[in-house]
């Protein structure tokens, strides 16, 4: 009761704000709650919430994309990092292992349609009485902070359900046979595309371990990512599958089949992939959705400071950036993300843009940080019996 009044009370004052410091087309949560007022005290914090862009600032940030597009990257080395793009994940999880990105402990404010109904209000109460104001996330390379190393006591392997055909040495070729798979009698099932080292997956089996009939599935096309997941002190492989695949190839099957899966998150990966491949990745996301699942996405917003801050000679082709270590990154605008999602038959449930302003209080560093954060439902089906009781339609 007291963390609803303190929102109330949030919310009350933020409507009063003056619009320069706070987007008018945003709710005061979920996305944040910390609101620049004074702009003497911008250094008070690590980050803001809810900026709303000046047009000296919007048109800084259009000339600056522009002058580091200028110069584009050879085709044939285009071709190279498109060929090898799991070559400079795993180089770059070798290098990094699971102390780069922090937990991502911030999910379920923002996405609590990941957690089974009747479960979601209790977290949501627990989880934001002991973590009251957020600063936001720190995704992009070279701005997060090193996270604690939780070193593994042992490396656990995945218990497998009968009828499913696993190779040790090659995750790609996992394939269903008849209708058992791994958590096939699970009553939710999550999916996490482009897990990483588990930031994501280690929340919520935090969550969901009072409940198990709640099974995760995790992947990345990084096998050195998938190795750091299950050699973690907290994998579970009776409550979570852990393995190696490459969204983009057709051919690869996933270990569950279509219509399956509850909720699908997406988060900051489909930046990761080529342009031209990025439709066909959610069309196939879209097919393994029950009717009523949720695809959860969230990744960056054009003119993030991440974009802005790339020289001339790393652009690719429009708003697409290849960074130094080889990975690369695209840069969405909300209608990009619409158009693609409903491309693939699924419906808008939110589609935010998040703006928020990180500061290096050290160094008196502002940076401008965008990122879209979007909810996509496939609709449910009439079932048959619906379909034959409806009335026909005679011509006359």
């Amino acid at each position: 009761m007291l963390f609803v009044k303190r929102f109330s009370a949030l919310h009350l004052r933020n409507s009063k704000m003056p619009q320069r410091f706070q987007s008018s087309r945003r709710p005061t949560v979920p996305l944040g709650s910390r609101i620049l007022l004074n702009p003497d005290k911008v250094f008070d914090h690590n980050m803001w919430d809810h900026m709303q862009w000046s047009r000296e600032e919007e048109e800084r940030a259009k000339e600056k994309a522009i002058e580091n597009s200028l110069i584009r990257v050879q085709p044939e080395l285009q071709a190279k990092y498109e060929r090898e793009a799991s070559k400079y994940w795993n180089e770059f999880y070798k290098t990094h292992k699971n102390n780069f990105f922090k937990d991502r402990n911030w999910l379920f404010l923002e996405f609590p349609e990941i957690l089974p109904e009747g479960k979601r209000d209790h977290y949501i109460k627990r989880s934001t009485t002991k973590h009251m104001t957020f600063t936001g996330l720190l995704e992009d390379n070279n701005l997060c902070e090193d996270n604690s190393v939780v070193k593994a006591s042992s490396v656990q392997g995945n218990n497998f359900s009968p009828g499913y055909n696993y190779s040790a040495a090659g995750d790609q070729s996992v394939k269903c046979i008849g209708k058992r798979f791994p958590g096939s009698d699970a009553a939710y099932r999550i999916l996490e595309v482009g897990c990483g080292a588990g930031n994501s997956v280690f929340p919520i089996l935090e969550v969901t371990r009072h409940n198990p009939r709640v099974f995760l599935y995790c992947c990345d096309f990084a096998s050195e990512a998938v190795e750091l997941i299950k050699s973690h002190l907290f994998f579970n492989a009776s409550r979570c599958f852990a393995f190696v695949h490459d969204v983009c190839d057709d051919a690869s099957s996933f270990p569950f089949p279509d219509d399956s899966l509850d909720v699908i998150l997406l988060i900051f990966v489909l930046s990761s992939i080529h342009p031209d491949r990025m439709q066909g990745v959610v069309n196939r996301l879209a097919r393994l959705l029950k009717p009523g699942g949720m695809i959860l996405f969230r990744d960056y917003g054009r003119y993030d400071f991440s974009q802005l801050r790339f020289k001339k000679g790393c652009c690719l082709s429009e708003n697409f950036y290849v960074r130094g270590d080889g990975t690369r990154a695209y840069f969405f605008t909300k209608d990009e993300i619409q158009n693609i999602f409903s491309s693939a038959g699924v419906t808008e449930v939110q589609n935010l843009l998040d703006r928020r302003l990180q500061v290096n209080r050290k160094k008196k560093v502002k940076m401008h940080r965008v990122w879209i954060q979007s909810k996509f439902q496939k609709q449910l089906q009439l079932t048959q019996s619906r379909r034959e009781d409806a009335p026909c339609k005679h011509s006359s």
